[in-house]
């Protein structure tokens, strides 16, 4: 129709073997549907203001509620392919700095939580420091957080790596230990401090099992990986 204007309504609709009715009905949905996305875009927009690192799918969950009242109804792949659409995926934050120092003659302890599922708080903790930029700068912060819940009880805040004091971060989260707690196991990566006398010592002191990562493979430490990413992705750099 917008290629040949001069044509006829009816005349196209028989050609391609349609009614006028149904021409109508989809020029209708096709209308409609051009105003929601609209909407749903400007929802998109005002929402990215407040937080503007927000991932796609946590983004509508967010925007859920806000949805049903408007009676939008948006599924998460076509949401997805919307907001790839209108260039408003977010792209993520590489990490390009080193954290993990691993060749040293400390003891490594094996992976003992392969195919491990959790059940409840306390039952695997997992450790990590990464690198945040502040102000064209970079600091260090070390954590430690509960595989169960993602609660981070633990944290230390560092200007440098060599500053980074993994053990304060260790402390803090086992002063919030219930009494009686049995069975807990710590995971991290082979780095020396995590292989330190004094780290090692802490954990056995409390009878605390020790994991580490064998290949260097961030995947055997996902979820602290996991808890990194969303830090800078979505609170500290917003």
């Amino acid at each position: 129709r917008q290629k040949h204007p001069s044509y006829k309504i009816d005349v196209l609709c028989r050609l391609f073997g349609k009614t006028r009715q149904a021409y109508y009905e989809k020029s209708h949905y096709v209308a409609n549907k051009n105003v929601e996305e609209d909407v749903i875009l400007s929802l998109v927009h005002n929402a990215r203001k407040d937080f503007p690192r927000m991932g796609a799918k946590k983004l509508l969950i967010y925007l859920q509620p806000t949805f049903q009242v408007m009676g939008i109804h948006i599924g998460r792949d076509a949401f997805i392919e919307l907001l790839y659409r209108n260039y408003l995926l977010v792209r993520r934050v590489r990490n390009k700095r080193k954290t993990t120092f691993s060749n040293h003659w400390m003891r490594k302890y094996p992976n003992l939580i392969r195919d491990y599922i959790p059940t409840a708080p306390n039952q695997l903790w997992v450790s990590d420091i990464t690198y945040i930029e502040m102000a064209g700068r970079f600091a260090y912060l070390a954590l430690v957080t509960d595989a169960y819940s993602h609660k981070i009880v633990g944290w230390e805040l560092a200007p440098s790596l060599r500053a980074c004091n993994a053990l304060a971060a260790l402390k803090m989260a086992l002063n919030s230990l219930p009494e009686g707690y049995s069975g807990l196991i710590h995971h991290s990566d082979r780095g020396s401090q995590y292989c330190s006398a004094s780290y090692v010592n802490l954990l056995t002191q409390h009878k605390v099992q020790i994991s580490m990562t064998e290949s260097g493979d961030p995947l055997e430490n996902a979820i602290a990986e996991r808890i990194n990413g969303i830090l800078k992705t979505e609170w500290i750099y917003d």
